[in-house]
């Protein structure tokens, strides 16, 4: 569907990806223009963010010259063609490095680009830079001792959200129409909640994954719990860059080569309402945005009901003791040898809050895991959508989780809304339902597996009601 005309009065830094794209296919703008527009965005406020840790944006330039060239003698243009995006630096991008936020992995550089980065591309995506992580990218806020700290756009005490805080910093200051971010317990939703941006997790298998850097393969529970995604400022450019994204690749053993929509549901659609936060205090503020986001869908045709979804506390205490047994394991090593103080001081208040399964408990924890998709799937027949909180709570400081055990447990100890559908591998999307003391509110709507187009519907719904954030951010100016 094409998009609306932009208005010719906003720069072109802030028109959507849609826009954008199709602006560019109707020869209206080149992909020069635009991606000097966010290049020239990205100079003028990454200084103050640092959001982007690599400046990519001659290369980009060059790039969209070639493909006004391309666009003129005739050839068939990608969905994508001339959109600026960034890239989180977790990923392989060809010459570039990948540290994954760790100052002993400056020097490993992608020997060719990830699959995420190929499908981008292949659609005509330019990417202008990339964008920095936590350490191991391993925490809900985006800090480290190789790059620093990523401040929000909206102020300087609030998180950018992690581990993808600089993909949501760059985009919703504008530094790009889309960002990559990828979400093993929430990588993608924190950033999204805390700025205000769009997002869906995936599902398992629905974007492939894969760093040709890597010198061993990831443990089973991060393959089973981690996707790749886009966080963008409205849901339409979500939508758009999912299409791209999902492109197969066999470098991936769990894609799954499906269709980006699936067939229509008969009747209403059915959404399962919950506030239940389990043993946190649900604020004020995110039951307004819950019953906001109720409301909307109500209005727009959903069968909205408050019903009690299968035990979403049990699943995430199962997701994190295994997740975290694993990566005691595999990963304990190397963040004791090449994590900062601050990274393993973390880590140690993870291991207490989330008590790592070993041995035969861990291999006994991850089996059960088929019961807890299970009980989900059996549910989502009757429910195919969730709406939910995301965290009980609207924000959070940007070093909160950095501020003892009570942190951690304010931060991530809450957010058994996000690891939980890691663990069962359901797509989860992010959107703001409410605007509070000066900054977005999230809730989640989840769905079933493969039915990303249906979260995004829902999350579009709400958009419609409650209006996009970025335009309260660029309105401040």
């Amino acid at each position: 569907m094409m998009s609306e005309c932009p208005d010719p009065q906003r720069p072109l830094w802030q028109w959507s990806a849609c826009e954008t794209a199709d602006a560019i296919a109707r020869g209206e703008i080149s992909a020069r223009e635009a991606v000097a527009a966010a290049v020239e965005r990205m100079r003028a406020i990454n200084p103050k963010l640092n959001a982007v840790v690599d400046d990519l944006g001659d290369a980009a330039l060059a790039e969209a010259s070639r493909l006004d060239a391309l666009q003129a003698s005739g050839e068939r243009l990608g969905p994508l063609h001339g959109v600026p995006i960034t890239i989180k630096e977790n990923i392989d991008q060809q010459g570039r490095a990948t540290p994954n936020g760790v100052a002993a992995f400056k020097d490993i550089i992608a020997p060719a680009d990830s699959p995420f980065v190929g499908n981008m591309k292949k659609a005509g995506a330019v990417v202008i830079g990339r964008t920095n992580t936590p350490e191991f990218s391993f925490r809900a806020t985006t800090d480290n001792e190789l790059h620093g700290r990523t401040f929000s756009p909206w102020n300087d005490w609030v998180s950018p959200g992690g581990s993808s805080g600089g993909a949501s910093s760059a985009v919703m200051s504008g530094m790009g129409a889309l960002a990559h971010g990828n979400d093993i317990g929430g990588s993608l939703r924190y950033p999204a909640a805390a700025t205000g941006a769009a997002t869906v997790k995936p599902g398992l298998g629905r974007i492939p994954a894969y760093n040709p850097s890597a010198t061993a393969e990831r443990g089973l529970l991060a393959q089973l719990m981690s996707v790749q995604g886009v966080i963008a400022r409205e849901v339409a450019d979500v939508r758009l860059a999912m299409r791209s994204a999902i492109a197969y690749d066999p470098h991936d053993p769990w894609m799954v080569a499906m269709p980006f929509d699936g067939p229509r549901e008969e009747g209403p659609i059915r959404v399962a309402f919950t506030r239940n936060t389990y043993d946190f205090d649900l604020h004020p503020a995110v039951e307004r945005a819950l019953e906001a986001a109720r409301d909307a869908l109500a209005d727009a045709g959903y069968h909205v009901e408050e019903v009690e979804t299968p035990d979403v506390g049990e699943i995430a205490r199962e997701a994190t003791s295994c997740l975290f047994g694993e990566v005691k394991t595999l990963l304990g090593a190397d963040i004791r040898k090449y994590g900062s103080q601050a990274v393993n001081a973390i880590f140690d208040d993870y291991f207490q809050i989330f008590p790592p399964y070993e041995g035969n408990d861990l291999l006994l924890g991850m089996a059960r895991r088929s019961r807890y998709v299970r009980q989900w799937m059996l549910f989502q027949q009757q429910w195919p959508l969730v709406l939910s909180p995301f965290l009980p709570a609207p924000t959070y400081a940007w070093d909160r989780d950095a501020q003892g055990i009570e942190g951690v447990r304010e931060v991530l100890g809450a957010g058994l809304y996000s690891y939980a559908m890691n663990f069962l591998g359901i797509p989860a999307g992010n959107i703001a339902a409410n605007f509070h003391d000066g900054l977005p509110v999230g809730v989640q709507i989840s769905g079933r597996r493969f039915r990303e187009d249906m979260v995004l519907d829902a999350c579009e719904a709400v958009e419609r009601r409650v209006g996009i954030m970025a335009e309260k951010l660029f309105a401040r100016g």
